[in-house]
């Protein structure tokens, strides 16, 4: 009597667990923001940098991530004037300013020193987080001076001033460098980065949400989930039925599994949706019919009539199309998923050669199961003679 429901349970729980394993693993980067003493903020600037940049008696002077030092002041007319240094051997040192947090759709402040030795800077705009993506002189900041850029001894500064609608308060900063030298102004990924929410009033600086590995997650959930596991239990429930009841059990349990994962991943990407409000209406569209899909294939397996019932024939008909519809639009969405978050080479080149291995596994036994058939249809009945004839 208590078996339906006994099944059901687990089902909760593994679901239930599993989303709190997904929310407690956003990660968040650890920001210090103590003062910085000694030669780091009461290094004198006037040696090396112009007056507009080097009068460090109305700068605060803030650490805020690993090496990164921040001096800044605010005029009564909202001008921001900044002076970030930080050490550096080759490739970019970058500054943007955010309103979600995100690098999407924020503007940035870059310099490099180039090969041939020369200072440059230059504003960007971080319209996506492939760096085809990256646009140089262009963004939303409001520069109001010669922005400048100088190597003094193993320390880089990055000088510029902003105008502001307002007086600057609490801000998304975004920090980030890449070790390679920008060729032509086209910057490369980033080696690291990080997001802080700084106060320019007090100072203060605290962690801020990285959604990296939350976008990882939930590309992973779904990759394993609507990628791997139910085209696995398809591919058993087609194929291996000469394993009876084996094929049964297996079918069921590896798509229960699927749907976990496949759950989890929705529960994902609504949080990433919530957060980042990223323009992926196709994507998600097509990941919540889906979901639909696969809640009909669970409601599926308990309405599932006997072999002799007469609207048997109906339910295979709708088990099976749902089933394949879910299975396409899954795998379009995975692909879908990798090229809006802008994964790098690794997952596009693996989730392909995923999916031709299972394409050519599908092919080889389908051949396989044609040839059975075939040779059941043409082999003549075996029969004995009559001795009494």
């Amino acid at each position: 009597m208590a078996g339906p429901k006994t099944k059901v349970l687990p089902l909760r729980f593994l679901c239930i667990c599993t989303a709190l394993i997904l929310f407690l693993n956003i990660e968040l980067h650890s920001v210090v923001a103590d003062d910085v003493t000694g030669l780091l903020c009461n290094e004198d600037l006037t040696s090396f940098l112009p007056a507009l940049y080097s009068d460090s008696s109305r700068f605060t002077c803030r650490s805020v991530w690993n090496n990164y030092v921040l001096r800044y002041f605010q005029s009564e007319d909202h001008v921001l004037t900044v002076v970030l240094s930080t050490e550096y051997l080759s490739g970019w040192v970058g500054m943007g300013f955010s309103k979600t947090g995100l690098m999407i759709n924020s503007s940035a402040m870059v310099g490099w020193i180039n090969k041939e030795g020369r200072a440059r800077i230059k504003q960007y705009y971080l319209q996506g987080s492939k760096p085809s993506l990256v646009k140089p002189d262009d963004g939303n900041l409001n520069i109001t001076s010669s922005p400048i850029v100088v190597l003094h001894a193993a320390t880089i500064y990055l000088a510029f001033q902003l105008k502001f609608a307002a007086h600057l308060r609490t801000q998304n900063i975004l920090l980030a460098f890449g070790s390679t030298t920008p060729l032509h102004a086209h910057l490369s990924k980033h080696d690291a980065r990080t997001t802080i929410t700084f106060d320019f009033g007090t100072g203060s600086a605290s962690a801020a949400y990285n959604f990296d590995g939350l976008k990882r997650n939930h590309g992973i959930l779904g990759t394993i989930g609507w990628g791997v596991l139910l085209p696995t239990g398809t591919i058993i429930a087609r194929y291996y039925k000469h394993r009876d009841p084996l094929w049964y059990y297996l079918h069921v349990s590896i798509q229960f599994v699927g749907f976990i994962f496949g759950l989890a991943a929705v529960v994902a990407g609504k949080v990433l949706y919530g957060k980042l409000h990223a323009n992926v209406s196709t994507h998600r569209g097509i990941g919540i019919f889906v979901l639909v899909l696969s809640i009909l294939q669970i409601m599926a397996f308990f309405i599932r009539p006997d072999k002799d019932s007469k609207i048997r024939k109906f339910w295979n008909w709708y088990h099976h199309w749902f089933g394949r519809f879910a299975l396409f639009f899954g795998v379009l969405n995975i692909a879908l998923g990798i090229q809006n978050g802008g994964a790098g080479n690794f997952w596009v080149v693996g989730y392909w050669v995923l999916v031709a291995v299972l394409l050519i596994i599908v092919v080889i036994l389908e051949v396989v199961l044609r040839m059975g058939m075939y040779q059941k249809t043409v082999d003549p009945p075996a029969f004995q003679m009559n001795p009494s004839k």
